[in-house]
């Protein structure tokens, strides 16, 4: 894992915006990709000048009406949209919200080379421009690929109105990503998804070098069509986007409200620029020496035990659900039922790879337990199927927004960091995940597998640290997360020197703004005045109590 040597400065001439120079050759058309001048993913070229770049105007606009975006998580990655969907996520009718676009460099050494664009928009604060106003509050929900303009919209609506007016809240989606342009997209969204699919866990070699022949063709699909891009596909990257959308709003200093991956995107922005931060929110955070591979492992271990967490509260209400009073009874329920649906999809679409995708929604939240609980005792109980086919079309189904997600996910991923170039090496690690954590460890690893054969190196990732010049840090984690878990999160709380961690005894993923109010006192006292709990040892440094368990939306059965 490479660490952030010395370097040339930054594109603002800041000294903490070190570049390395590890993005690797540019990867510009005419390299293999089968793009044009005229095609409309050939990025722009801006003029080559003298002296430093001029910062950008952005140019606020009233927004377009917002495509309806599919918000289904297919597998894990490391985004708490899942979760805060499933909280409800709100945005105030009377929001005025405005957008604007940033062109920013493809490649960070090259400010006048190559350009792509970023889509940004705006929940302006209603407070004075004078001493009042805090400034810009940029926020991420993850992914990587996930867009950041309804979090935008989320979080300024979910603030006290008295917190909120005090912040523009920025949302933004990064490169590649939603109406960024170009936005990635490899294969055919519909074939690719088309329902019931292989399943994913496999029977015999020849089951499994199918799948391994689609990862194979994923990939080679992504470095055909985005050979320029792809090299510049990077977290670090993404971080001098940030630094040139904080230098385009003409702000000294950001704050930065980042969930899920998005924490690991700002603690790279942090140790790029941490002159730069006013407040630093890292809510749900990435494990800093798992990436990504790693990662991946942890997550399969992790969404196993939410799963049997779900299992044991079904369990718990066998009196509505009949599917047995043990947790082992209704495990066996569940992968009879998976079993069953191997050959007889549930009305010809529900396959045991598309009921992997609809509950591993319930890792990331358990406010969706009562309804896929419903389906999956009418399933088993009934041989109903209506159930399993509503939550299929909520939860897993998966669009052309889902394609581009991970698209960026992948694009990301595969780049940042090294990953087993041999498949025996895969193949080993899901076989032993599976023999004791079967939820996820084959899904999980056919999601990543395209990285094993992916088009580009990986560049090596920036190696999080602290800093002096690093305000304090304000960290929120629940007990409990799959996504990310817990002990990752306390090697990011070490490797941020000032960072302080409220932990609440939950399990879902994303906390902050999500429904406990002992978190959010803790967030909002952290944005109003910059308080934070006093680190205690290794941490955490306070708890909030976990919010009540769901209840059986049903009657008894």
């Amino acid at each position: 894992m490479g660490g952030v040597p010395g370097g040339a400065a930054g594109a603002d001439g800041d000294p903490t915006g070190v570049d390395d120079g590890r993005a690797g050759p540019v990867g510009l058309p005419g390299s293999g990709s089968s793009a044009g001048p005229d095609d409309p993913i050939w990025p722009a070229r801006v003029p080559v000048g003298k002296g430093a770049p001029k910062p950008s105007t952005l140019v606020w606009r009233p927004c377009p009406e917002p495509a309806k975006r599919h918000t289904a998580a297919r597998l894990p990655g490391h985004s708490a949209f899942p979760g805060l969907a499933a909280a409800g996520v709100r945005a105030a009718p009377e929001q005025k919200v405005e957008c604007a676009t940033l062109r920013v460099p493809l490649d960070h050494r090259e400010p006048y080379g190559q350009t792509v664009e970023l889509a940004l928009n705006r929940v302006k604060g209603t407070a004075s421009r004078d001493h009042n106003h805090l400034g810009a509050l940029l926020v991420n929900p993850g992914g990587p690929g996930a867009s950041g303009r309804d979090l935008a919209r989320h979080v300024a609506a979910g603030l006290p109105a008295a917190i909120s007016a005090r912040f523009d809240v920025i949302g933004f989606d990064p490169r590649g990503v939603g109406a960024s342009k170009p936005a990635l997209t490899c294969v055919d969204a519909k074939t690719y998804y088309a329902p019931p699919r292989l399943d994913h866990v496999p029977r015999g070699a020849a089951q499994e070098q199918r799948l391994l022949a689609q990862a194979r063709e994923y990939a080679t699909a992504c470095g055909n069509r985005w050979s320029w891009m792809l090299p510049h596909m990077t977290t670090e990257n993404s971080a001098r986007d940030i630094e040139a959308i904080r230098v385009a709003l003409g702000e000294e200093k950001i704050s930065y409200l980042g969930y899920s991956y998005g924490t690991y995107l700002g603690a790279v922005y942090a140790t790029l620029y941490p002159a730069r931060i006013r407040r630093l929110v890292l809510d749900s955070s990435v494990d800093p020496q798992g990436v990504w591979y790693k990662a991946n492992l942890a997550q399969n271990y992790a969404f196993d035990q939410r799963h049997r967490d779900f299992l044991a509260w079904v369990a718990r209400h066998n009196r509505v659900y009949r599917l047995g009073a043990k947790a082992a009874d209704v495990r066996f329920a569940w992968y009879s039922m998976r079993d069953r649906l191997r050959g007889r999809p549930a009305g010809g679409l529900v396959g045991p790879s598309e009921l992997d995708d609809i509950y591993t929604v319930a890792g990331y939240s358990d406010r969706v337990w009562p309804s896929l609980a419903d389906a999956f005792s009418a399933y088993v109980r009934k041989g109903g199927t209506k159930g399993l086919i509503d939550a299929y079309h909520r939860h897993g189904e998966n669009d052309a927004a889902a394609e581009n997600n991970y698209a960026v996910y992948l694009s990301v991923q595969c780049r940042d960091a090294a990953w087993p170039r041999e498949w025996s090496a895969w193949r080993a690690d899901a076989t032993e995940i599976h023999a004791k954590a079967p939820f996820l460890a084959w899904p999980n690893t056919w999601y990543n597998a395209p990285c094993a054969s992916w088009a580009v190196p990986a560049a090596g990732p920036v190696r999080v640290r602290s800093s002096g010049a690093l305000p304090p840090i304000l960290m929120l984690q629940t007990r409990h997360d799959a996504a990310t878990p817990y002990a990752g999160a306390l090697r990011l709380r070490r490797a941020l020197g000032t960072a302080s961690m409220v932990v609440e005894g939950g399990g879902n993923h994303g906390a902050g703004l999500a429904g406990n109010a002992c978190v959010d006192r803790h967030l909002v006292a952290y944005l109003r005045e910059g308080t934070l709990p006093a680190r205690r040892g290794a941490g955490p440094d306070a708890r909030c109590p976990a919010n009540a368990a769901p209840t059986p939306t049903s009657a008894a059965g």
